[in-house]
């Protein structure tokens, strides 16, 4: 399996390249900006990008779908509760942050279900809170956290459709409940280091103590 880690956007967002070396088929998470360095590095590794899939519907995260999807023709994928968002982003928005619109979502899915792209089978866990619709995405050894969970910091909860009650529950009852060596892949480049582990985070996250 190939995991490849890119900050793309002035918003310092994570975009991931989640590959199967022996088929070839790929898929990208939250490809926010800098799309062409995030197809050429799918081409250096000979992999064909297949889906898109958001973590969730905010206007940082979903900037580049258009041109991912012209670029690849991959599908994309968000949960439904925040499938409504691609459609949606204010102008306004989309010019703050330098994205141009989403096309709407090729495939929804829901807690439980299961995205796989060559032999990876990626367990979609719901975590609502920052957002509505907000979702991880699990495979063992690794967790892609969105803004639900950052490096030693959790998301924004006073969004609209936010909550911290629902966002701690998340937290604690889905992501802190998985091995304690899972890496965990966050959203956006906002801790001291890029990466963390659930142990860590259970131990040193100042937001989930008490």
């Amino acid at each position: 399996m190939i995991v490849k880690q890119m900050q793309v956007g002035s918003m310092v967002v994570f975009a991931y390249l989640l590959g199967d070396e022996e088929t070839g088929e790929a898929l990208v998470i939250d490809p926010a900006s800098n799309v062409h360095s995030i197809v050429k590095e799918a081409e250096n590794n000979n992999l064909d990008i297949r889906y898109i899939v958001n973590t969730h519907g905010h206007v940082d995260h979903i900037g580049g779908n258009a041109e991912m999807k012209e670029a690849t023709g991959a599908q994309i994928i968000i949960h439904e509760g925040d499938a409504g968002m691609l459609a949606s982003t204010p102008a306004m928005m989309l010019r703050m942050f330098g994205g141009s619109a989403s096309p709407p979502a090729d495939i929804t899915v829901r807690d439980g279900d299961t995205i796989s792209v060559g032999s990876i089978n990626l367990k979609v866990l719901h975590t609502p809170g920052h957002s509505p619709g907000g979702m991880c995405l699990y495979v063992p050894g690794y967790v892609f956290t969105g803004d639900t969970l950052f490096v030693e910091a959790v998301g924004r909860s006073d969004l609209p459709g936010g909550s911290w009650p629902v966002m701690l529950r998340s937290i604690q009852e889905r992501l802190l409940t998985l091995p304690e060596d899972t890496v965990v892949l966050p959203g956006h480049n906002y801790g001291r280091s890029a990466t963390s582990t659930i142990g860590h985070e259970k131990a040193n996250n100042p937001f989930l103590r008490g």
